[in-house]
């Protein structure tokens, strides 16, 4: 069983009540980032872009950071020692 369905039904029901607040809380600092963007001359377009541009990065990053753990496990060391080795940052 879940943790959540271990809690007393008034407990959850509070849980649930602070996700919703702290999700329309997140929905408005967007609302509000998006305003500004457009008030600054970007286009909706432009916006969902570079938002879809940012997803195939994360993607490839991802895939990425895969294949240095696979290889990293392969050669028994860590992934951060191979980031020499390929002329990566840490902050990569």
């Amino acid at each position: 069983p879940s943790p959540r369905s271990c809690q007393p039904h008034g407990a959850n029901e509070e849980a649930l009540r602070y996700e919703i607040e702290e999700l329309k809380q997140k929905d408005l600092a967007l609302d509000q980032e998006i305003a500004q963007l457009l008030s600054e001359g970007y286009s909706l377009e432009e916006l969902e872009k570079h938002i879809s541009l940012l997803h195939e990065y994360n993607d490839i990053k991802d895939a990425g950071q895969m294949l240095l753990g696979k290889l990293a496990a392969i050669r028994g060391v860590t992934t951060k020692q191979l980031y020499p080795e390929y002329d990566l940052e840490l902050s990569d």
